[in-house]
């Protein structure tokens, strides 16, 4: 595989011969300060069933790949890109791993402010930095529909550009929040409050 860089012939090989239905995204703040947790499910179809092809995801740590169901070898993992062999004309993906929180922006930026010691997060999904967050064919014509949870520590705030539910106490200092959307793209901001 070429690496982090898709091609425009790849880009369309892989359009030619998938579609996304959803995304389901799981992404875990409490993990740490250099790393979270992202579980990212991936239902799509494919119009040669036994074809080949890739998702994308930019250094992670990947934990379990499983497809339809089978495990996928971890080492189907190699230059930000997970190899997917044997499709079926119906799929779902499930990547679980962890992602590391960006200091220049990209992706998902974790800091502290010095100012007020707090824990500040926030999202820069231009193409192509949202696979440094989750898995996804990251290309502009494999869209689907997305719905994402996050799991916070207790006190902080979630927020984006679509309307922000009440979260969801966990009972172990943790808060889900949950959201669904219909988008491509989505914004989350996160701050701990003392």
């Amino acid at each position: 595989m070429p690496g982090t860089n898709l091609t425009r012939e790849e880009a369309a090989t892989r359009a030619a011969l998938l579609d996304v239905t959803s995304y389901s995204i799981d992404l875990d703040l409490t993990t740490g300060d250099t790393t979270f947790g992202s579980t990212t499910t991936i239902v799509f179809s494919c119009r040669e069933p036994g074809a080949s092809t890739f998702a994308d995801l930019v250094g992670a740590t990947i934990h379990e790949i499983t497809l339809n169901g089978e495990a996928v070898d971890a080492s189907a993992y190699a230059d930000n890109r997970i190899a997917l062999s044997g499709l079926a004309a119906d799929n779902t993906l499930v990547v679980k791993a962890d992602c590391t929180y960006s200091r220049t922006g990209e992706g998902l930026h974790r800091f502290v402010d010095p100012a007020d010691d707090r824990v500040y997060t926030y999202s820069q999904f231009e193409v192509p930095d949202a696979r440094r967050v989750y898995t996804t064919f990251e290309q502009p014509d494999l869209k689907g529909t997305y719905t994402f949870t996050v799991t916070t520590p207790a006190g902080w705030v979630v927020s984006s550009n679509a309307p922000s539910p009440e979260p969801q106490e966990n009972g172990d200092g943790t808060l889900v929040w949950l959201r669904f959307l219909a988008g491509k793209y989505e914004c989350f901001q996160g701050s701990k409050m003392n």
